[in-house]
C-alpha cells in the first residue's frame, strides 16, 4: 500500500498499524516521505485521533528511531523538567538553576518555540554566547559544572521528532494529544532521568483549553513515563492569562533575573517554586523541609549564583545589560474603567510571534528585542487609559496597527467582579482522583 492510501484512510476515520506507523515516523527521520505526505497525515491524526494502542506505537517508534543517553546510568539524582507550552511561561529558566541551588541537577532537553508558545531554547539563545548543542558527554560536563544542564534536541535523539515538530507548528497540529504524547515522552525518555516533573498548562494560552483536556494530557504523559519505570509527577496549572508579564525571548529572560534577584512576577515565582518543590518530593524530601530549602535559596542569593553559574557554563553572558532592547515600546490603554474580565492567551502568544518572538515560517529569524508585556492580570481593577499592554516592537517589519488591534482584541475589561482561577488547579488526584471524565 502507498503511503498516500494510508493517509486517506487514516483521514477517513481508520487506525493505523505498528507497521504503518514505524513506516511514517521512519520515513520523517530519514527523510524518505516528502513533507507535503507527513503533514497531511499529522493532519489526518490531529483529525481523527489514535487509539491508545495507535498513540503507544507512536511514542515508542519515535524513541526508538534513535539514541538514548540514559542519564539515570550516569547521574541517577537528576531531575528532568517539561512543560505543554503556554505564554510567559518562563519557569524552565528559573527551575534548573533552582534545582542546582538545593543540590539536586536538572537535566533538560527543551524545545523552540512551537505555534503560539515562545520555547525555551529560544529564550536562552538570547543570551549573548548562549549554546544549547551539546551531546551527551557535554550534558555530564554541564551537570558536573554548574549542576543543571539545558539542551537541545540532538540529531540522533528522536530524529522523526524534529522533522514533525517543526510541521507541527506550521500546519495548525499541535494541540493533537497523541501527537504531543509522542513528541514529548520521546525525548523525555531518551534522555532518560530517573525522576520527571511535568507541568500540564490549562486555559486559553494553554494547548489544551479546558481542565478535561488538561486532565487528559496529565493522565496520559505520566502514564508512559511511570510505565517506562521514571519517577513521575504532574502538576496542572493555570493558563488563562501568560504565567509572567513578558512573553518573548530577552524579555522573559529578564523576568527570570528579576526572580532571582527578589522581584518579579509573583505567579511566575510560586510555579516555578510549586513545581520544584513537586520534583524534591519525588526525590524523597519531606515536602515542608522542601519548600523551605527553595524559598531560602530565592531569598539568600544562592539561586542567583546558580542562574550566573548555568549561563556561564552553557558559553554565556549572564549581564543583563547586554540583552537585545526593543526599539520602540507601543503601550495600549484601556478603553474604559473596568475590571479585567478576560484574556485570550493564544492571541496574545501569537501577537508576540508576529513581532518576532516566534517563527511564522520553519527558517524564519528570531527577533530576540521583540515581545509583548502584559501589565495587568486578570480580576484587576483598572481606569480608563490605564495602560493593559505594551508592544516591544524590535527589528522585524511588522503592520503595527494589527498588532495593536489584536492584543487590544485579547484584553477584555467588564463591569462586574470575576472569580480568578487558581495558579495551580493540582494533580490528577488532587482534581478528581485520577480519572479524566471530569465535567467542565
Amino acid at each position: 500500500m502507498s503511503f498516500s492510501e494510508t493517509i486517506a484512510r487514516k483521514r477517513d476515520g481508520g487506525r493505523l498499524s505498528r507497521a504503518e506507523v514505524a513506516h511514517f515516523v521512519s520515513g520523517a527521520g530519514t527523510g524518505d516521505l516528502p513533507p507535503e505526505q507527513l503533514a497531511a497525515m499529522l493532519m489526518a491524526i490531529f483529525l481523527v485521533g489514535m487509539d491508545k494502542e495507535e498513540s503507544l506505537a507512536l511514542t515508542e517508534e519515535m524513541l526508538h528511531s534513535g539514541e538514548m543517553w540514559n542519564l539515570r546510568d550516569e547521574v541517577p539524582e537528576a531531575v528532568d523538567k517539561h512543560s505543554t507550552g503556554g505564554v510567559g511561561d518562563t519557569v524552565s529558566l528559573v527551575f534548573a538553576p533552582l534545582m542546582a541551588a538545593v543540590g539536586v541537577p536538572a537535566a533538560m532537553m527543551a524545545g523552540r518555540g512551537l505555534g503560539h508558545s515562545q520555547g525555551t531554547l529560544d529564550k536562552l539563545e538570547a543570551i549573548p554566547g548562549f549554546q544549547v548543542n551539546w551531546d551527551r558527554r557535554g550534558m555530564l560536563a554541564l551537570l558536573q559544572s554548574c549542576g543543571a544542564a539545558v539542551v537541545a534536541q540532538t540529531d540522533d535523539i528522536a530524529p522523526a521528532d524534529r522533522t514533525l515538530y517543526s510541521l507541527r507548528d506550521i500546519t495548525a497540529t499541535v494541540p493533537s494529544l497523541p501527537l504531543i504524547v509522542g513528541s514529548i515522552m520521546s525525548k523525555k525518555l531518551a534522555l532518560g532521568a530517573g525522576t520527571l516533573i511535568l507541568d500540564v498548562k490549562c486555559g486559553s494560552g494553554a494547548f489544551r483549553k479546558t481542565l478535561p483536556e488538561a486532565l487528559e494530557l496529565a493522565e496520559a504523559l505520566r502514564s508512559v513515563a511511570r510505565s517506562a519505570g521514571v519517577a513521575c509527577e504532574a502538576l496542572i496549572t493555570e493558563m488563562d492569562q501568560p504565567l509572567g508579564p513578558a512573553l518573548g525571548t530577552a524579555c522573559e529572560v529578564r523576568q527570570a533575573v528579576e526572580i532571582f534577584e527578589g522581584r518579579g512576577s509573583a505567579p511566575l515565582r510560586e510555579v516555578s517554586v510549586r513545581l520544584a518543590e513537586e520534583a524534591l518530593v519525588l526525590r524523597g524530601r519531606p515536602r515542608l523541609e522542601a519548600r523551605a530549602a527553595l524559598e531560602k535559596a530565592l531569598d539568600d542569593g544562592s539561586a542567583g549564583a546558580a542562574w550566573e553559574a548555568f549561563v556561564r557554563a552553557h558559553g554565556g553572558d549572564p549581564d543583563p545589560a547586554l540583552l537585545a532592547e526593543p526599539r520602540r515600546i507601543l503601550e495600549i490603554g484601556a478603553e474604559i474603567s473596568g475590571v479585567v474580565a478576560a484574556m485570550d492567551g493564544e492571541a496574545l502568544g501569537r501577537a508576540a510571534v508576529e513581532v518576532g518572538a516566534g517563527r511564522r515560517r520553519m527558517d524564519e529569524a528570531l527577533d530576540h528585542g521583540a515581545g509583548i508585556e502584559i501589565a495587568v492580570r486578570l480580576g484587576d481593577r483598572v481606569e480608563k487609559g490605564q495602560a493593559l499592554a505594551r508592544v516591544l516592537v524590535g527589528e522585524r517589519e511588522i503592520d503595527r496597527a494589527a498588532v495593536v488591534r489584536k492584543v487590544s482584541e485579547a484584553l477584555v475589561v467588564g463591569d462586574l467582579p470575576i472569580e480568578v482561577p487558581p495558579l495551580v488547579y493540582g494533580t490528577p488526584e488532587d482534581l478528581f482522583g485520577g480519572t479524566a471524565t471530569a465535567e467542565s
